[in-house]
């Protein structure tokens, strides 16, 4: 089930959209980049992507049908958008910049996928990732808790959500033993200020949510969110405005 909603996701596009930008300045320019963005979503920042490193060629893949269904919207000469796993991507051919916004925490196993992602690059590319790394905040773990809870835990025959997301300094590390003489990775909390508390609920449905929702009917989905509401209700102040500082990884590395 493709449980995306990009009506749901763009309901904090400003939020979601800065720490794009704030990587896209990691990028070095450089003259006719082919790039592979990873987990394109709509494809608005792909077009972003693709004029501002005045790139000659832009591929964005992303495994949700949903979202991908605005990009034609953003079709350019050189874009070009794929129903695609980034799992599945093959080897070849090879780019000069790898680039993913918010998309490789769902995927798993980084030391292997970083590894693939590396043999994708020509000599000189450059690799640009952002990641959310806020799964030890309550947002999320109270959703890990409620799954190993019945009937949820039986529903889902056992699953919860882990992150994949390794520590910076582990990323840094990789990086280094991938070959990349160049590279910078950062941790940034991102301070987000909602209305109140039940904006945190309409965060995590437009993206960790839709891991449970895919793998639920809809009607133990529904009961799964009343849940987790009301304990978001119980466990967070009631504060108005409510501050949400959220956490992410971004790295960047160059190949000599």
């Amino acid at each position: 089930m493709d449980s995306w909603n990009p009506a749901q996701y763009q309901k904090f596009k400003a939020e979601r959209t800065r720490p794009f930008y704030d990587l896209l300045g990691f990028v070095e320019p450089k003259a006719n980049l082919r790039i592979l963005d990873l987990g394109c979503g709509t494809g608005e920042l792909t077009l972003v992507l693709h004029h501002t490193l005045k790139a000659s060629e832009t591929q964005g893949i992303d495994n949700s049908a949903k979202m991908l269904g605005e990009s034609a919207a953003f079709v350019a000469p050189g874009v070009v958008f794929q129903h695609m796993a980034i799992e599945t991507l093959t080897e070849a051919p090879q780019v000069d910049l790898i680039f993913s916004n918010a998309a490789l925490q769902w995927v798993a196993s980084h030391f292997a996928l970083f590894g693939k992602l590396r043999r994708r690059l020509k000599s000189g590319g450059q690799i640009a990732v952002q990641m959310p790394a806020n799964h030890d905040h309550l947002s999320h773990t109270l959703a890990s808790e409620i799954a190993q809870e019945s009937p949820f835990r039986e529903a889902l025959n056992g699953y919860h959500r882990l992150s994949p997301v390794l520590l910076p300094e582990e990323y840094a590390t990789l990086l280094h033993s991938l070959g990349f003489q160049f590279q910078r990775v950062e941790l940034r909390v991102y301070g987000q200020v909602m209305e109140n508390r039940d904006g945190v609920v309409e965060w995590v449905k437009g993206t960790l949510l839709t891991d449970y929702e895919r793998r639920l009917a809809p009607e133990m989905y529904t009961k799964f969110l009343d849940v987790y509401r009301k304990r978001i209700h119980s466990r967070l102040e009631n504060e108005t405005p409510y501050f949400y500082p959220f956490k992410r990884v971004l790295l960047w590395g160059k190949l000599p």
